[in-house]
């Protein structure tokens, strides 16, 4: 179909789906329906056209998920079946059309809703602050669900919403707790927001995470995000994934200490830097054909030492070099980060299209099953330029200080890339011929002045070292410190706090409410103004 260039070519085309047809009536799918009523409606063959358009605008989903009427209401369906517009029969199609699409939607708010439907238990009832953080640790009002798939929206302003596709195990027990994995797509640049998501998110280049979490019941979540909305740049998506995950929590069994992100391309990318930007939820990253830079701020590598990164490159890819690469890897080994790369040769940057990924996702899993969160790390190091991302783990609200001079121990970690893998003629989209292309470019870019702290705990005592910050908030654990015994923090070897600590019932239920973790719990908070 794709092609026939002329009315000879449509012909042809249609006669190879009618031959189909008439072998095979048994596999007769939605594309194929689709297609060939296209091809009749162009060749003006109107009874054939709506010979296959009407069981196609008939169906509930086709093979891939797509409801029938948005065949007839689609974007692009009036200027696909332009032909048809003036017939009888395309009205009484679309009015059909219409009615349907009401059902549809009605029925995703009916899933949703059921999606989200949990037990009673009310925590704001509890009147004791010691029994409420024992009740939050074991909050446990989930339901069993109706339904395996879920599209569930989600509200970005007034006027935008988009959508993320939820999959759950084959026999999901809400007795148990479940690992979580996200899959951030790429080219979000060209990707628009939707309304709803669809069941082909588990098939094509995402077939070996579909096959790998249900072997090991994990959750896996699909976002949707485009130009605007996303979580690579700019920052006005960035948001997206914690907020989902939040939500995510309100109406299924997870386990909080083994939540993940991967994507692939721009996708790596947002896991990248959720890793730099905000880990707090996450127990660790992974990324397919990564550029390993926040495009939205600095890239300070020394954040990744909080939680853990592997990412699947391969040597073909225009995207980031293999020896960019190296130098990015052979810097994370010399401050210790828990950082691997998997290098696969004579791949380009689409590499999960290939069967010879399959190994990469095992070895993605395989981590992935073993590895939880510390919610109560021993050590903190954090660098931020924004203070919108001002928190990790139980240091949170940061304020910068950038008018005061760096401290010694502040430096800068960059390196330089001096080649590029490029294609060989842009213009061509048939030419994947790439050629190396030399640059003197740095790894990372720091647009704004950054601060930086270094935190550490044990036997009731916080010690901090700051750099160019002026105030912090040490969350507190009865998992980290006796509450029965004073707390020491001492800041840059000075003591700024010895008192006990008791438990603040408004500030769990405020805490609580924001992050719905229940093993990541903070009964009260020490502020600290340097």
């Amino acid at each position: 179909m794709w092609k026939a260039k002329d009315e000879s070519g449509y012909k042809k085309a249609l006669e190879m789906y009618e031959s189909a047809f008439e072998t095979y009536p048994d596999s007769i799918d939605g594309t194929g329906l689709y297609k060939s009523s296209v091809l009749a409606s162009e060749l003006k063959d109107y009874d054939k056209a709506f010979k296959y358009l009407t069981p196609l605008a008939a169906m509930k989903t086709d093979e891939d998920g797509y409801p029938g009427w948005s065949y007839i209401l689609g974007s692009y369906s009036e200027s696909e079946y332009k032909n048809l517009l003036s017939d009888l029969r395309w009205n009484i199609l679309k009015q059909k059309a219409l009615e349907d699409k009401v059902l549809f939607y009605d029925e995703l708010k009916q899933k949703e809703k059921e999606f989200y439907d949990v037990s009673n238990n009310n925590l704001i009832e509890i009147e004791s602050a010691e029994n409420l953080y024992v009740a939050i640790k074991k909050y446990h009002p989930y339901l069993l669900k109706k339904n395996q798939d879920y599209s569930l929206s989600f509200p970005i302003n007034d006027s935008t919403r988009t959508s993320f596709f939820i999959h759950l195990p084959k026999n999901y027990n809400p007795q148990k707790k479940y690992a979580v994995l996200f899959f951030l797509h790429g080219a979000v640049r060209q990707n628009v927001l939707t309304d709803y998501q669809l069941a082909d998110w588990l098939g094509g280049w995402n077939r070996y995470y579909t096959k790998y979490a249900e072997q090991n019941e994990v959750i896996l979540i699909f976002p949707k995000g485009n130009k605007q909305y996303n979580w690579m740049t700019p920052d006005d998506g960035f948001y997206m994934i914690p907020e989902m995950l939040r939500l995510i929590k309100k109406g299924v069994s997870i386990d909080d200490n083994k939540v993940f992100i991967s994507g692939h391309s721009n996708g790596a990318t947002g896991s990248f830097s959720y890793w730099m930007k905000q880990p707090t939820q996450f127990a660790g990253f992974y990324g397919f054909n990564t550029y390993p830079m926040v495009f939205t701020g600095g890239t300070f590598v020394e954040n990744g030492k909080n939680r853990s990164f592997i990412n699947f490159s391969t040597d073909e890819d225009y995207y980031y070099p293999p020896n960019a690469n190296d130098d990015f890897t052979k810097l994370m080994n010399e401050i210790n980060a828990d950082y691997k790369e998997y290098r696969y040769n004579g791949f380009p940057h689409w590499f999960p299209q290939f069967d010879e990924s399959e190994p990469a996702y095992q070895i993605l899993f395989e981590d992935l099953i073993q590895r939880r969160r510390d919610p109560f790390p021993k050590e903190i190091y954090w660098e931020l330029d924004d203070e919108k991302y001002g928190n990790i783990d139980w240091v949170s609200d940061i304020k910068l200080d950038t008018l005061n001079l760096k401290t010694p121990w502040h430096k800068e970690l960059n390196f330089k890339i001096s080649k590029w893998l490029e294609f060989e003629d842009l213009e061509d989209d048939n030419n994947d011929n790439l050629i190396e292309k030399e640059v003197n470019i740095d790894a990372f870019k720091f647009p704004r002045k950054s601060g930086k702290i270094k935190a550490e705990y044990g036997n009731n005592i916080f010690r901090i070292k700051t750099s160019s910050i002026q105030s912090f908030v040490i969350n507190i654990s009865p998992e980290m410190v006796n509450l029965k015994k004073k707390i020491k923090v001492y800041v840059n070897g000075k003591l700024h706090f010895n008192e006990k600590v008791k438990y603040n019932r408004e500030f769990m239920l405020e805490n609580f409410k924001k992050s719905n973790d229940r093993e990541q719990v903070w009964v009260n908070y020490i502020k600290l103004k340097i």
